[in-house]
């Protein structure tokens, strides 16, 4: 398989445990000749912050972005990412992404996977959701995106809030295409 690309954007939204797992494991799965990129929203670092009662992380092994630098290479479709996944991501960013306002890094970077017929995985973090999400949702669907609610399973038998958030995780690697040990319904 060639080298992957994979930006990873956390906004915001309530959720930082999803996005603190889904880079440890993309960390431990991806190869030396893999690239990953983050970007994180200013909220998302005081989300990040107040919910896993921790200071936001330097990530010394993994290049960040700044949501204002339109100069990081996946703001371009020539520097082929071929992976997107917006984790967690906000209704706002979700809206933004569907109407197609690149005003910062995380919506311009989606706008590229989508025009460049990419991967884009939005892991959509809200409830009760209003016909204006859901018609955001369709949006995207419709655009080639994949919107994956953060709504984990019971069928493997969580014991942690680890074990539960790694059910929505583990999901989303699948649907990146990337090699994943996890849990399958009805296999032994």
């Amino acid at each position: 398989m060639q080298n992957r690309k994979i930006v990873v954007a956390v906004t915001g939204a309530s959720g930082a445990i999803y996005a603190k797992l889904l880079i440890e494991k993309l960390k431990q799965k991806l190869s030396k000749d893999d690239s990953l990129a983050l970007v994180f929203s200013t909220n998302a670092k005081h989300v990040w912050s107040f919910e896993l009662d921790e200071a936001f992380p330097k990530f010394s092994d993994v290049t960040i972005y700044e949501p204002t630098d339109f100069n990081a290479p996946f703001a371009s479709g020539s520097a082929q990412f071929d992976t997107m996944i917006v984790c967690p991501c906000s209704m706002g960013t979700l809206a933004r992404i569907a109407s197609g306002i690149s005003n910062d890094l995380i919506t311009r970077a989606a706008d590229v996977v989508l025009k460049e017929r990419r991967k884009l995985i939005l892991v959509t973090r809200e409830t009760p959701l209003s016909i204006i999400h859901i018609n955001n949702m369709k949006m995207i669907t419709q655009a080639g995106g994949i919107i994956c609610p953060a709504v984990p399973s019971f069928y493997s038998k969580p014991q942690t809030i680890n074990d539960l958030a790694a059910t929505v995780v583990d999901r989303v690697l699948d649907l990146a295409a990337l090699e994943n040990e996890t849990y399958r319904w009805q296999t032994d």
